[in-house]
C-alpha cells in the first residue's frame, strides 16, 4: 500500500463529515496530532442538525447499518461507541407497501423474516428468501476484505482468490436477474434490489455485487441512534477532542499553500495552519480545486441519481407508518429510467419515508410527529438544472403532497405545522456536484479501483475521504474511508479488520 511520504506528525483534516471524523479518531490512535476544520458550526457535514421550533432534524442520512465500522473509530482512541451513542435496533428495519395495497414489514431475524415472506408470498417464496439470505451473507464475505475494506493502488490487486469467489457466486452478473433466481414475486425482489439507488445505478444495470447493501440492510441490521442521526457525528468529535484534536468549526478552507508537492498549510478564511499531511472530506470538485489539479479520466464522471426531500413537523401521524417506510409506486423500470436517463421527475415515485420520532419522541415537541419523505429525482446533470428547481419546488412539493394523501396519508397537507424542503438547488448550493449528495454513481468503471483514489498524483502529502472516493457512498462505507483515508498516512493495516460481529460485540444490550 502506498503511503504519504515524509513527515507527518500534523495533520489538518478538512471538514467534520463522518469521512472526517473516523479520519481524525484513527489518526489520533496512531499517535498524530490533529487539527480539524469545518465550515459550518457543528460537526456532521451530509448528516447535519437542523433545530426547527422544537424540530430536531437530520439532514442527512436517516439509515444506521453496520455500527461496528463506527466503532472502530471510537476504538482507535480507547472508547466504544456504546458509550457515547445510544444505538436502538429497529424492529422491522422497514416497512414495504406497494401499489397494490399489500404490505411487508422486512425483519432483520432470519426466522421472522422467513415466516414473514410465507405469509406475505407463499411457502416457495419463503425458501427462496433463505437461499437468498446465505448467497448475501457469501456475498458479503467475498467483498469485504479485498474490495471494500481496503486502499486500491492498481486494479492488479483485485487479483485474490475472493475475485474467484465473487465470479462464482454471480457478482459480475446483473442485479435484478441474480436475485430473480432466488425470488420471483415482484415485490419481494424490490425490497432486495432497491438499494442499487444508493449507488446511483438502477438495479437491471447494476453488478449483482452491490446486492452487498441489502445484507447491510436486511441481514446484519438497520439501527437509529438516541436523539437522531446527528448524534453519531456529534458523539465522534466529542470523542476526538477528549482525544486530544483541535476541532475548528465556522472556518472555510480557502486555498492551501503548497511547497513543491507537498501541502504545507491549510488557509481558511480567518488563519492559515501548517501542516505535515492533510486529509480533504468534501466534495470531489472542492478537492480538486483546492489541489490545482484533477486526474485525467478517459470518461467524465457519472453522477447518481439526486433527491427532494421534505422535512415534515406534523401535528398527527399515521399508524401504517413504520420507522422506516418505503412506498413503492406501480411503474418500477420506468421510474429508474425516468432518474438516470431520461432525467425526469418520477411520474409514479417510490419514496422512503422516515418516522424517527416512532423510536425517539423527543426529536419532536410534546404531542408533535416528525417525517422525513424522500424523492428521488434525476441530477442536475441530465434533469432541472439549479435555476429550473426555483420556479419547479413549490408545484413539486404539492405533488408530492397530494400523491401521499392518495396513499393513505390522510390530511398531511394540513397537518405540517414546521417544514423545510430540499432540493437539487440547495444540494448545489452547498457545493455537491451535479447537485445530488449521493456523489459520483457505482457503475463498474466507478468502482474499486476505478473509483477515484484517495491519493492524487502531483502532491505527496494529501489524502482523500468522503462518498466520492473509496469505497463509496453510504455511511458504512465513508465511515471507512476514512480508516483508509489514515492509513494512507500512518501506514497501518486495514484488511480484515471489519468483520461481520454480532450487534451486541459492538452496542451490548441495547433498549428497544
Amino acid at each position: 500500500m502506498r503511503t504519504v511520504r515524509g513527515r507527518t506528525d500534523h495533520v489538518v483534516v478538512v471538514g467534520a463529515g463522518l469521512s472526517g471524523l473516523a479520519a481524525a479518531l484513527h489518526l489520533l490512535g496512531a499517535g498524530r496530532q490533529v487539527t480539524l476544520v469545518e465550515r459550518d458550526d457543528q460537526p456532521g457535514g451530509r448528516a447535519g442538525l437542523l433545530d426547527r421550533n422544537g424540530y430536531r432534524i437530520d439532514t442527512g442520512p436517516t439509515v444506521m447499518t453496520m455500527p461496528h465500522l463506527a466503532d472502530e473509530a471510537f476504538a482507535a482512541v480507547g472508547e466504544r461507541l456504546r458509550d457515547r451513542v445510544d444505538l436502538i435496533p429497529l424492529h422491522p428495519a422497514y416497512r414495504a407497501r406497494f401499489a397494490d395495497g399489500s404490505s411487508l414489514d422486512v425483519h432483520t431475524d432470519a426466522q421472522a423474516m422467513e415466516q414473514a415472506v410465507e405469509e406475505f408470498a407463499g411457502s416457495g417464496s419463503a425458501a427462496g428468501y433463505v437461499r437468498l439470505r446465505h448467497w448475501l451473507e457469501r456475498l458479503y464475505r467475498a467483498q469485504m476484505k479485498h474490495f471494500i475494506d481496503t486502499n486500491f493502488d492498481s486494479p492488479l490487486q483485485l487479483l485474490t482468490p475472493d475475485l474467484a469467489r465473487l465470479a462464482a457466486l454471480g457478482g459480475f452478473g446483473r442485479m435484478d436477474a441474480r436475485i430473480g433466481r432466488f425470488i420471483k414475486d415482484e415485490r419481494l425482489r424490490r425490497v432486495f434490489s432497491f438499494q442499487s439507488l444508493y449507488a446511483g445505478v438502477p438495479p437491471a444495470r447494476a453488478l449483482a455485487a452491490y446486492a452487498v447493501i441489502a445484507y447491510m440492510d436486511t441481514v446484519a441490521g438497520v439501527y437509529f441512534p438516541r436523539g437522531g442521526m446527528h448524534a453519531l457525528p456529534r458523539a465522534m468529535a466529542d470523542a476526538a477532542r477528549a482525544a486530544g484534536a483541535d476541532l475548528r468549526f465556522g472556518r472555510t478552507v480557502r486555498s492551501l499553500e503548497r511547497s513543491g508537492d507537498r501541502v504545507t498549510a491549510v488557509v481558511t478564511d480567518t488563519e492559515r495552519i501548517p501542516c505535515d499531511a492533510v486529509v480533504l472530506t468534501p466534495d470531489l470538485p472542492v478537492v480538486y480545486r483546492l489541489l490545482g489539479r484533477a486526474p485525467r479520466r478517459s470518461v467524465a464522471l457519472r453522477h447518481a441519481p439526486s433527491a427532494v426531500i421534505l422535512h415534515a413537523g406534523t401535528d398527527r401521524t399515521w399508524p401504517q407508518l413504520a420507522h422506516h417506510t418505503i412506498s413503492f409506486g406501480d411503474a418500477w423500470h420506468d421510474t429508474f429510467d425516468e432518474l438516470t436517463r431520461r432525467g425526469r421527475l418520477m411520474s409514479d415515485p417510490s419514496l422512503l419515508i422516515t418516522r424517527p420520532t416512532a423510536t425517539d419522541p423527543s426529536l419532536a415537541p410534546p404531542g408533535k410527529h416528525l417525517h422525513y419523505i424522500l424523492a428521488p429525482c434525476p441530477n442536475t446533470d441530465i434533469g432541472p438544472s439549479p435555476a429550473q428547481w426555483g420556479d419547479l419546488a413549490p408545484r413539486y412539493r404539492t405533488e408530492l403532497l397530494t400523491e401521499l394523501e392518495r396513499r393513505g396519508l390522510d390530511g398531511i397537507g394540513d397537518a405540517i405545522d414546521e417544514q423545510c424542503f430540499v432540493t437539487p438547488a440547495d444540494w448545489h448550493a452547498q457545493e455537491h456536484a451535479a447537485g445530488t449528495p449521493f456523489s459520483a454513481a457505482h457503475t463498474f468503471a466507478q468502482t474499486g479501483p476505478f473509483r477515484p483514489r484517495n491519493l492524487v498524483r502531483g502532491t505527496e502529502n494529501a489524502v482523500l475521504a468522503g462518498c466520492g472516493t473509496t469505497p463509496g457512498v453510504g455511511v458504512p462505507t465513508v465511515l471507512l474511508s476514512g480508516k483508509l483515508a489514515a492509513a494512507r498516512i500512518t501506514g497501518a493495516r486495514t484488511r480484515g479488520t471489519s468483520r461481520p460481529r454480532s450487534p451486541h460485540d459492538t452496542l451490548g444490550k441495547a433498549p428497544l
